[in-house]
């Protein structure tokens, strides 16, 4: 059975997030995203993939090296 899509409202849930941010990160942070018509649904795993990756954080939060 394949993965359920998941809509900005659920996935901001996953992450513990605001909708807004999610939002945010589609436009300024390639967030893995498929546009369904006018809705953007998402994959936990896609989500999870491109989190465990580093993609969420800002370079503002990643401390500076030397």
């Amino acid at each position: 059975m394949s993965e359920p899509w998941l809509s900005a409202d659920d996935i901001a849930a996953h992450l513990g997030v605001t909708k807004d941010t999610i939002y945010a990160w589609i436009s300024e942070k390639s967030m893995p995203a498929h546009k369904v018509g006018r809705l953007w649904k998402f994959q936990a795993s896609e989500v999870d993939d491109w989190v465990r990756r580093g993609d969420a954080a800002s370079d503002d939060e990643i401390p500076p090296s030397g």
